[in-house]
């Protein structure tokens, strides 16, 4: 005869459970600051719930997940509006549970259901949800969760093509200089993300909003922030020089501003930044087809950007090779430009 009272309980379906996440999350709008007690009980649940989800879909270290539950979960938090509520509930849970639900979102993003990623279907007709994680870098307190939820995203280029056609888009040209740093580093790896991931997607947005968005990276190169200064350096060669579509880099360097501003940099008194500096200058002055604007300035600076050259090193201990060969070539470009 058995005397157990406690029999072990049922683990949850995968339907019960994104049910049961649903609810949990649901029941924290019915507590207010009055109910403490119930408000704290409701967020045990939220917490037990998400970790139940997390040891669904990546195993518990000793037994892997069962690929039938992970999909059928999947599906189940989609057709239960589940992404919604994880979004908008993010700032109410506690750090363990935020940090199993960003985890959780990893792995649920790259769930293909009859060859369709459903979450991220889910979050092409829901995109609200994309500039509301964009708008949460205005909370210190879940914006780098919200940070590693977008960036899980970017990965996909439809999700990364609304976000830079959309206003909320410009905002990372703020956060990326909150006196937070770790907020303003998290804002421009997320910033770096969208520029480099999908280059066909950036090539078409720069390609429609080549100006404005310009106008506003320029601001970043000449920030009083150091920081800001060399990310935003190393990023435009990044996305400029390194980017398959030719046309947008061509376009930049037939630009005076944007000489101006290399030219600013050359000076600037960070030798990375004045090396990062040159590496797009080169482009300038190597350029065939400069334009007579461009040729001006150069000739009329010519002496001072031939002493900026000849004091130019990397500054790593011993000569590089390459680097004083091309900085040789520009020289020698300079001295010959008319």
């Amino acid at each position: 005869m058995s005397f157990s009272f406690f029999k072990p309980s049922r683990p949850k379906t995968p339907q019960e459970l994104a049910k049961a996440i649903k609810d949990s999350l649901m029941a924290l709008d019915t507590k207010t600051v009055a109910e403490v007690k119930a408000l704290e009980k409701a967020l045990e649940e939220v917490d037990k719930n998400i970790m139940t989800m997390r040891t669904m879909l990546s195993g518990d270290g000793e037994v892997e997940p069962n690929m039938d539950q992970v999909l059928q979960l999947t599906l189940e938090i989609c057709n239960e509006d589940v992404i919604s509520l994880f979004i908008h509930k993010l700032s109410i849970l506690g750090w363990e549970a935020r940090k199993n639900l960003v985890h959780s979102w990893s792995i649920l993003l790259k769930q293909k259901v009859d060859s369709v990623c459903c979450c991220v279907q889910y979050m092409e007709n829901h995109l609200e949800l994309l500039d509301f994680l964009v708008v949460c870098y205005d909370n210190k307190e879940i914006a780098l969760n919200c940070g590693n939820v977008l960036r899980e995203c970017i990965k996909f280029p439809t999700l990364t093509k609304y976000i830079l056609e959309s206003p909320s888009f410009e905002l990372f040209f703020k956060f990326v200089e909150l006196p937070n740093f770790d907020v303003a580093s998290d804002a421009f790896s997320t910033f770096k993300d969208l520029l480099t991931k999908h280059p066909l997607a950036v090539s078409e947005f720069l390609t429609t909003h080549y100006n404005e968005f310009f106008e506003q990276y320029e601001k970043l190169l000449i920030s009083a922030n150091y920081v800001t200064r060399r990310q935003s350096l190393k990023l435009l060669s990044e996305f400029l020089l390194e980017s398959p579509s030719s046309h947008i880099m061509k376009s930049y360097i037939a630009e005076v501003r944007h000489l101006k501003v290399m030219m600013t940099l050359l000076k600037d008194s960070s030798k990375n930044i004045q090396i990062s500096a040159f590496h797009i200058f080169k482009v300038f002055v190597a350029n065939p087809s400069k334009p007579r604007e461009i040729r001006i300035i150069l000739a009329k600076n010519r002496e001072k950007l031939l002493a900026l050259l000849h004091d130019l090193s990397p500054g790593r201990g011993g000569e590089d090779d390459q680097f004083e060969e091309e900085k040789e070539m520009i020289i020698k470009e300079i001295e010959r430009v008319s």
